[in-house]
């Protein structure tokens, strides 16, 4: 994994990519990862508000937006790395927690589906692929609540860097976040290497809390 951030991966993302100022960043990697445009995309308030109360062992989450795509479609999107530890049970307490915050908007609109990105630094699921969706649909109720559950699973052991990564956006987010060609994809996406400069800064500056 990069180790720019690989102490407490959620905790120094969070505490770089939760600012307005980096919403580019976000937009750009959630689009490249979920294969979306994004039309707006703003921070939700939820793991800011929540944080004091979480304990330090369940720093969930880099960031909580909510997001309306190119075809006015809005979508709550949380992404997190998660360790080797209860995997499922955190990607599912994460889900369940990213699509509760929306109970406590400020402003009147309807809740939305839920989408997590799950980054893992291991080997979890079976399939060989490395970036993997898990739905949950009913073929007899079609309009169930359940049909709007929806996880990535980004397994960045999997991952095999190939020339392609500077042609391919998520490919090229992957390979990143592995710690891999990264200045040579920081030289041809201008958002990870801002991405990349904004984490220097964090480590040159970063103090004790």
């Amino acid at each position: 994994m990069n180790r720019k951030f690989v102490s407490k991966s959620n905790y120094v993302l969070r505490k770089v990519l939760n600012k307005e100022e980096n919403l580019d960043i976000l937009k750009d990697m959630i689009e490249s990862i979920l294969q979306i445009k994004i039309k707006k995309i703003e921070l939700n308030p939820y793991l800011e508000k929540k944080k004091q109360n979480l304990p330090a062992e369940e720093n969930f989450g880099i960031a909580d937006v909510r997001l309306e795509k190119a075809d006015e479609e809005e979508l709550n999107v949380g992404i997190q790395f998660v360790d080797g530890y209860h995997v499922i049970t955190k990607m599912l307490i994460y889900y369940a927690q990213i699509h509760a915050n929306q109970l406590e908007y400020d402003k009147d609109r309807k809740v939305a589906k839920t989408v997590t990105i799950n980054f893992v630094d291991f080997d979890f699921l079976k399939q060989p692929n490395y970036h993997q969706k898990i739905s949950m649909a009913g073929k007899e109720n079609p309009e169930a609540l359940v049909n709007n559950i929806e996880m990535h699973v980004i397994e960045l052991g999997k991952f095999k860097e190939t020339l392609d990564v500077f042609i391919n956006k998520e490919k090229a987010w992957v390979s990143y976040f592995r710690g891999k060609k990264v200045e040579e994809i920081c030289a041809n996406y201008p958002i990870i290497k801002k991405l990349d400069e904004k984490l220097m800064e964090y480590w040159n500056n970063e103090v004790m809390e």
